[in-house]
């Protein structure tokens, strides 16, 4: 068993914030903790697609400061799934989507920064990764 070299933590659990804040103080906390980030997992689900408030908003900050976006399916999905991923994604972005996995998203963290610098000017889109790369990992 393979053991994951990195610390995950919910931007949301990180401090104060709460349903009561106003939306900028939200979004002021929100802009704080993305300047330090190197890259943004969104984990997408039944109802990713349907969140209008700050799910758009995070993901526009992360491009703005041209930070790689890993989509993660909660649903098992390696590919872009246009039922489930909010329209704020897009495809004029280059993105990685796959399935909610550690090792898969272990990859991820690892290759993605790497691919998104060497393509983000010359390819947009959603993207995958091919079969070989899961099987690889035991997936």
């Amino acid at each position: 068993m393979k053991i994951l070299n990195f610390n995950f933590y919910n931007a949301h659990d990180l401090n104060s914030a709460r349903d009561t804040s106003t939306e900028e103080s939200i979004k002021t906390q929100l802009r704080e903790r993305m300047s330090s980030s190197k890259q943004m997992i969104l984990l997408v689900g039944k109802k990713t697609k349907d969140l209008r408030k700050f799910v758009p908003w995070e993901i526009e900050l992360a491009r703005k400061k041209d930070i790689p976006i890993i989509v993660v399916n909660l649903n098992g999905n390696r590919d872009y799934d246009a039922n489930l991923c909010p329209a704020s994604i897009g495809n004029e972005i280059y993105t990685i989507h796959i399935s909610f996995n550690a090792a898969i998203i272990q990859y991820a963290l690892d290759n993605f920064p790497d691919d998104y610098d060497a393509n983000k000017g010359k390819n947009a889109g959603n993207y995958r990764y091919k079969d070989s790369v899961y099987k690889e990992l035991g997936l």
